[in-house]
């Protein structure tokens, strides 16, 4: 088999790897503090501070969590705060199956618009990312900005020494793609395992 053009794939976590449902989130966290769920949702989802977190502001988990009880008005511990996030997903074996295939023939990656808590808490939320990706399983907030804006797909690649033409990204939310595709890079937006597979099968990937 030749050689791909692509040499670097990167990867969206939820909704293309897992399955992720806000509502768990929600649900959990008002039996956690009895304060009502959309209460919640607007307090600490319904203001510029999940973006900013997204795009590095603030730079830690510890002030990452900080923010988030005072946003949510209860105290919340690093284990409580990644046990919810962790029952919110559901791993998609059949496309970590995939990836894992691709692995050996490309590099890969991981980029997920989140704060750097959930980079902290990846071992506990999503082990499979930890084992196929390791040290390239990256929050958007380690780039200093958040998808869809050039920056991030940019910096991403040339962490890892490849050009925009080389690589290419996988998301769910058709504006992340057209940001890597206006980066320069290639892109598909995930709808289901069958169409992601024919994007790699059409690009030479497996």
């Amino acid at each position: 088999m030749p050689e791909p053009d692509i040499k670097f794939v990167i990867f969206d976590m939820d909704e293309v790897l897992y399955d992720y449902d806000h509502r768990i989130r929600l649900r959990l966290l008002d039996e956690l503090t009895g304060r009502p769920a959309e209460d919640i949702d607007a307090a600490v989802w319904g203001g510029p501070h999940e973006n900013k977190a997204e795009a590095g502001d603030p730079d830690t988990a510890e002030a990452y969590l900080s923010q988030y009880a005072e946003l949510l008005g209860f105290p919340i511990d690093f284990e409580t705060w990644a046990d919810i996030r962790r029952q919110m997903m559901r791993a998609r074996p059949d496309v970590l199956d995939l990836v894992r295939r691709l692995k050996s023939r490309v590099d890969v990656a991981l980029l997920t618009n989140n704060g750097m808590m959930l980079k902290a808490a990846l071992p506990v939320c999503a082990p499979d990312v930890v084992e196929i990706f390791g040290d390239k399983a990256h929050v958007s907030a380690e780039f200093g900005a958040r998808k869809p804006d050039v920056l991030v797909y940019q910096r991403i690649c040339g962490k890892y020494g490849y050009a925009p033409q080389e690589c290419a990204f996988i998301d769910d939310r058709e504006g992340n793609v057209t940001g890597a595709l206006n980066a320069g890079m290639d892109g598909h937006v995930y709808t289901d395992l069958p169409g992601f597979r024919s994007f790699l099968e059409d690009r030479g990937l497996i």
